[in-house]
């Protein structure tokens, strides 16, 4: 079973588990568990409902509780833990480094971190004090303390010996960190170059002075896009006096990466990426009803632009049957530009320097689209209800929308980043409204002017 199950996808392991605890098999699902990782564990507790969630959890072998806890999202972890006894909370602590334990300490009960503090000892607990120091999303929060630093005067042979004293590194480890008296930071020994140099060669010959070390204060995706940028394993992170404080490795930047990817994607719909997909559908209701009652407002504001020119609308029943086109093609318009924004801003590739060149770029593209569409819009209507005019109105219209969602979709987010508001979250429906409302203007008075 094992071989199988190291090449089953997790929809494979899922139907298997589902199966299994649906006939009652618990001996089935506990040798599946064993042989999956700890991430792979947490993929299946949040893809189980809850009831047979809990039955799974109470098959998991308590030594990978600790690290499936730090692996599952917010909500599912809060879910959990409330389930567990202290005393097990307490255990499932025991091993964590200390960048996973000061994620999962956090949404501790009380009673149980102090137990949990308790039972470390002093180096321990200063290492868990100096990540929790940091914000969660920041380099700080993110690194872990348990680095290797030598000396820059000592000889390769002696930290060859030095390293052949420790029962254990830490995992990941591709370089040693080389610091003076005070901790404060001097470059990186990489191991390939530690075992293919001459023994005698002291540090300080051979070590790389020029890496970029990490602020602690650095947000956790600047810190990802500086892993990508310089195909980075690990890296020194350094506090305010230029001090090693730990080191960030690249499984911590991949956690981040899908964390910001996951953000990004349900933030588009007003959702959080810590949601529980299979949460109450009462606690799930409440949640979107807050963004549907937004966009029902908009709906409504978009509604009584249209019911300016009710009378337009009973002379002229065509302006009713073509005008969802142009609102249509304005909010995909101002989607496209919208969400190249964001991304340019998440990355950090849009800024003061180059917004103006890619307005006029934005503006370019519908421009070109917008005429280019437009003739074809304005065939077809003018076709269909046999009047010229109409295939001129509904023409002009869109360009005109189309325009106008291209300036949006390059305002809004910059606006938002402005009042500290994610663009994701409230970006498109505040766009959908623009585009909604400048299209009907636009081309209910249009008709107005013209038709009547």
């Amino acid at each position: 079973m094992t071989d199988k199950t190291e090449t089953q996808t997790t929809e494979t392991q899922l139907e298997l588990v589902t199966h299994a605890l649906d006939s009652g098999d618990a001996g089935e699902v506990r040798d599946l568990l064993g042989t999956l990782h700890s991430g792979e564990i947490a993929d299946l507790i949040e893809s189980v409902p809850h009831g047979p969630r809990e039955q799974l959890w109470e098959l998991v072998a308590p030594e990978d509780h600790g690290e499936t806890l730090v692996q599952v999202n917010d909500e599912v972890r809060a879910g959990l833990i409330d389930d567990m006894e202290s005393d097990a909370l307490v255990a499932a602590t025991e091993g964590l480094d200390a960048d996973d334990l000061a994620d999962l300490i956090r949404d501790l009960p009380g009673g149980v971190i102090q137990e949990v503090l308790g039972a470390m000892n002093q180096q321990n607990r200063d290492r868990l004090i100096s990540v929790l120091y940091y914000p969660e999303d920041s380099a700080g929060g993110l690194m872990n303390v348990d680095v290797v630093t030598v000396r820059a005067d000592v000889t390769l042979d002696a930290v060859l010996r030095y390293l052949r004293l420790h029962i254990d590194i830490p995992e990941t480890t591709d370089s040693l960190f080389v610091v003076d008296r005070d901790d404060t930071f001097k470059g990186v020994l990489p191991l390939r170059v530690l075992l293919t140099n001459d023994p005698d060669l002291t540090v300080a010959e051979v070590m790389d002075s020029n890496i970029t070390a990490i602020p602690a204060d650095m947000p956790d995706t600047e810190v990802a896009r500086m892993f990508e940028n310089h195909d980075l394993v690990s890296a020194p992170v350094l506090n305010e006096a230029g001090k090693l404080i730990g080191r960030i490795t690249i499984d911590d930047v991949v956690d981040v990466i899908r964390e910001d990817a996951d953000h990004s994607l349900l933030s588009l719909a007003g959702l959080d990426e810590e949601d529980d997909t299979f949460a109450p559908v009462i606690k799930s209701a409440r949640r979107r009803a807050v963004w549907l009652g937004i966009n029902l407002c908009t709906a409504f504001l978009a509604s009584w632009v249209i019911g300016l020119f009710q009378a337009t609308i009973e002379q002229v029943v065509a302006l009713a049957v073509l005008m969802p086109i142009v609102a249509s093609m304005g909010g995909i318009a101002g989607s496209q530009t919208l969400i190249i924004v964001i991304r340019g801003l998440a990355l950090g590739q849009i800024g003061v320097s180059n917004a103006r060149w890619l307005m006029y770029k934005e503006i370019s593209v519908s421009a070109l689209n917008g005429a280019a569409w437009a003739v074809v819009v304005a065939v077809i209507s003018a076709v269909w209800f046999k009047n010229a005019n109409i295939g001129y109105i509904i023409g002009a219209a869109l360009i005109i929308n189309l325009l106008c969602a291209a300036v949006a979709g390059m305002s809004i987010p910059f606006l938002l980043t402005r009042m500290k508001i994610d663009p994701a979250h409230a970006g498109t429906v505040i766009l959908t409204t623009v585009t909604d409302v400048v299209g009907f203007m636009v081309f209910l008075g249009l008709g107005t002017l013209f038709l009547l």
